[in-house]
């Protein structure tokens, strides 16, 4: 594997970048649909983010510093498009953001892509519940396994932070369950 910065370099260069980039996308493609369609919930709300992420990185791909892993960049790109993919969905439909993911919940039953049970809906119910932030650290420590020094990068969030979070996050889904 090629390292970071020379890839990058590759993805920049006119010559390599179109090579360079179906590898990004080959490298990528499932694991940022996963951590979209985790916040998302549907299939195709899930591609069409998917799809603008990828614009979004090649797009300002001259303006990556470095300064982050290339992957934790991309996903901090499709956690705001998926945010932000949300926010405009809820304000289009004339409701909040938590009745758009309710409703979203009660689709999953429907969903062709979705092979949960009853106890996968129970939990998509209690994470629902949950303030933004708890949601996302809760999904992709949880679903995604990602860890906790990945989504600090992602989200910017101190490490310390995510652990409280996630806790508390916990904490909250094991009483709805109970509860519910």
């Amino acid at each position: 594997m090629l390292e970071e910065k020379e890839f990058i370099e590759r993805l920049l260069h006119p010559k390599t970048q179109n090579e360079a980039f179906r590898k990004l996308l080959f490298d990528y493609q499932k694991p940022l649909y996963s951590h979209i369609r985790n916040i998302v919930l549907n299939h195709d709300d899930a591609d069409d983010v998917l799809q603008n992420t990828f614009v979004k990185v090649f797009q300002h791909l001259k303006n990556f510093k470095g300064e982050s892993k290339l992957f934790s960049w991309m996903y901090r790109i499709a956690t705001n498009e998926a945010l932000t993919f949300l926010n405009q969905k809820a304000k289009k439909s004339g409701i909040s953001s938590v009745e758009l993911q309710n409703k979203a919940i009660d689709n999953l039953k429907s969903d062709s892509y979705f092979d949960g049970d009853e106890i996968q809906l129970k939990l998509q119910q209690a994470i629902a519940t949950l303030p933004e932030k708890q949601q996302l650290v809760f999904k992709m420590k949880y679903f995604e396994e990602l860890k906790y020094e990945q989504i600090s990068d992602i989200l910017g969030t101190s490490v310390g932070g995510l652990k409280a979070s996630y806790h508390h996050a916990v904490k909250k889904i094991e009483a709805f369950v109970t509860k519910n």
